[in-house]
């Protein structure tokens, strides 16, 4: 029952996700700020970037403004990113609901790809989900006696 209603509100909140399509401006800005977030954790002179193939305009529309973005914040020269011929999952769909799937966002590693930043919607919810679960288990059953 508890792993049953985890899903169904994940599967809201990655429905949720759609917003980004119907607000393009939105979604620009985020992948953006998700790019030099990843840049700044990496802290490498050249990277690896990886997208879904329906972003790839929009990463690379991008491109520019977050690596000097990037450079000012970190008071670097602005690295060299590639992006990758290998794409992310696309979006997740009803025709293909067990299937690997990405919500959006970016993957960003060194070029030898030891140093991975896996800054995708999907990675972020996780993360959120497992900091929040005690809160949730509380809000979806109640308080538990001890």
């Amino acid at each position: 029952m508890f792993e049953r209603k985890l899903s169904t509100l994940c599967s809201s909140i990655l429905l949720g996700s759609k917003f980004f399509k119907l607000h393009h401006h939105v979604y620009k800005k985020l992948l953006q700020d998700l790019i030099v977030q990843s840049l700044l954790r990496l802290k490498e002179p050249a990277v690896l970037l990886r997208c879904r193939k329906d972003d790839l305009h929009l990463v690379e529309s991008v491109l520019h403004s977050a690596k000097e973005e990037y450079a000012e914040n970190a008071n670097v020269h602005p690295p060299e990113i590639i992006v990758d011929n290998v794409h992310l999952p696309p979006a997740p769909s009803h025709h293909d609901a067990h299937g690997p799937f990405c919500s959006g966002g970016v993957v960003l590693a060194s070029r030898d790809g030891k140093i991975v930043c896996e800054n995708t919607l999907d990675a972020r919810l996780d993360v959120v989900f497992r900091k929040k679960l005690p809160e949730i288990r509380k809000h979806l059953f109640g308080q538990v006696a001890a």
